[in-house]
């Protein structure tokens, strides 16, 4: 297996990559023109710093309305040989950063935490920054009773109906919002809190949807970059502008991925827990299963089906082959009816996935609207039969969901950037790609080092989404990047990490 992924990559380095438009010089709207705001940084507990800024909710009339946006920060540990603020997206987009930064700031690689205050903001509308509200969560949790593993007659007229309910809470009690949330302006927000925390250009480090977000900053203020990596790539022009292509790639990369695992348990029975030599039967024995018995409390409520554990494996599978263990583990705990991958979406899920599905509907527009989705969606969903019917028609929710809402979505996308994507005039990007990721299919980070006209690609030929802290070999290389600006060698590949023994 390992041998074919590591083909599959050399292929990709020799594609073909079609040439891109010119990117116009620095645009206006980051922190030209708009008040920049004080932040007056405060303890708020588990040895994390907030402060807010307070930003222009539409940057075409900066002193207009604003939205108060929460920015969080540990400080630097050796304050003498301070380089700046190193600004963190750890992707989503939908959650908090505080934990990020603490994690970061605390225990993350020992000379970013000493060279630079580890810095990083909840995008407009997520977290903490005056979030997007769809569903409640009780109202999120019922919508799933019902859906299923497979389709069943009448899921894609179901799916339809019940974005379209899930758009309408959304513009109903979101409304203000979700026309200026989005790719652009978070761009521009992060311009404005790169001036605030008085860095003359930015030092960034992106991961999964934060790759999207530094990409277009890289378009917008490609003059304000110091250093830029982007780990766990997107192919920006696919997802933006091509999102059924888009989603394609993540439906196969996903059930790749946790077909991976299941030739890891079939080949070490002992230490997966699950399956007796035999995953994918057991897999698909347990998705029917669900499906004929979903799990309910005493009182009959619902608590999780075939489709609730789908969702939840998405986010299992990209913990890489550290957690193959504790996934069979799991698996064999749901065979029980029991254990997290059954366990009811916490609140906290709950929000993320709302900000999830609204961010990524104000980023794409799904060419056509309603008339080729019926197809498009079945093409797609063909290519992760393990867990792509669960995901495509079940509610919205993460990433491979999210085509029955955004083609019928409701608010104005005044926060979408549509490209050019190459970032002309910018330094050296850093890219990195993980040859298994379940989630940013490896051929995207190509693509996208490709499109930058100044960039580096770094290879993991591992397993999990993203490298950054997973792979040692690629942890450094992106450390000696965002520190000294010193790029990784052309073609340097990080070796894969050996198979897990239990």
């Amino acid at each position: 297996m390992r041998k074919l992924i590591v083909a599959a990559f050399c292929a990709l380095l020799v594609a073909a990559v079609p040439a891109v438009a010119t990117a116009a010089p620095d645009a206006p709207g980051g922190a030209a023109g708009v008040d920049v705001p004080r932040l007056d940084w405060a303890d708020c507990g588990d040895g994390v710093q907030c402060a807010t800024a307070v930003v222009p909710l539409d940057y075409r009339r900066p002193h207009g309305p604003t939205i108060a946006l929460a920015a969080y920060r540990v400080p630097a540990a050796d304050p003498a040989h301070r380089i700046g603020s190193l600004f963190i997206n750890p992707g989503g987009p939908g959650g908090t950063t505080k934990k990020l930064v603490r994690s970061y700031g605390h225990t993350g690689p020992l000379e970013l935490r000493q060279r630079f205050d580890i810095v990083s903001f909840d995008p407009r509308g997520v977290g903490e920054s005056s979030a997007i509200t769809c569903r409640t969560p009780q109202e999120y949790r019922d919508a799933w009773d019902g859906a299923t593993a497979r389709p069943a007659p009448g899921g894609y007229d179901r799916a339809v109906a019940g974005a379209e309910d899930f758009d309408e809470s959304c513009y109903a009690r979101s409304g203000k919002i979700l026309p200026h949330t989005g790719a652009e302006n978070f761009a521009r927000d992060l311009d404005v809190l790169r001036a605030a925390v008085g860095d003359q250009k930015v030092s960034y480090l992106g991961i999964s949807y934060g790759t999207f977000l530094g990409t277009v900053y890289a378009n917008l203020f490609p003059r304000h970059i110091r250093v830029l990596s982007l780990d766990g790539a997107y192919d920006p022009e696919s997802y933006a502008n091509r999102p059924y292509d888009y989603d394609r790639g993540q439906y196969r990369a996903l059930d790749a991925g946790l077909s991976r695992f299941f030739d890891w348990c079939a080949g070490a029975p002992a230490a997966c827990g699950f399956g007796d030599g035999h995953p994918v039967a057991s897999f698909l024995s347990l998705q029917r299963e669900l499906d004929r018995n979903p799990v309910r409390d005493q009182q009959g409520a619902f608590v999780a089906n075939a489709a609730t554990m789908a969702v939840e494996l998405s986010f299992a599978v990209n913990r890489g082959k550290k957690n193959w263990p504790k996934l069979g583990t799991d698996l064999k705990a749901a065979q029980g009816r029991g254990g997290p991958l059954l366990a009811p979406f916490e609140d906290s899920t709950v929000a993320m996935l709302n900000a999830n599905t609204a961010v990524e509907c104000a980023d794409r527009v799904f060419p056509g609207g309603l008339r080729p989705l019926r197809a498009k969606l079945a093409a797609n969903v063909r290519r992760g039969p393990l867990l792509g019917p669960a995901l495509g028609y079940g509610p919205p929710s993460y990433d491979h969901s999210h085509a029955t809402a955004c083609t019928q979505w409701q608010a104005p996308r005044l926060s979408r950037y549509a490209g050019p994507w190459n970032a002309a005039g910018s330094p050296p990007i850093l890219v990195t790609g993980t040859v298994g990721d379940p989630d940013t299919p490896f051929e995207d980070a190509v693509t996208l080092s490709r499109t930058f006209d100044n960039a580096r690609l770094l290879v993991f030929a591992g397993e999990g989404h993203s490298a950054m802290r997973r792979s040692a070999c690629a942890t450094e290389h992106e450390v000696r990047y965002l520190v000294d600006k010193a790029l990784p060698p052309k073609g340097t590949v990080c070796a894969d990490e050996p198979q897990p023994t239990g």
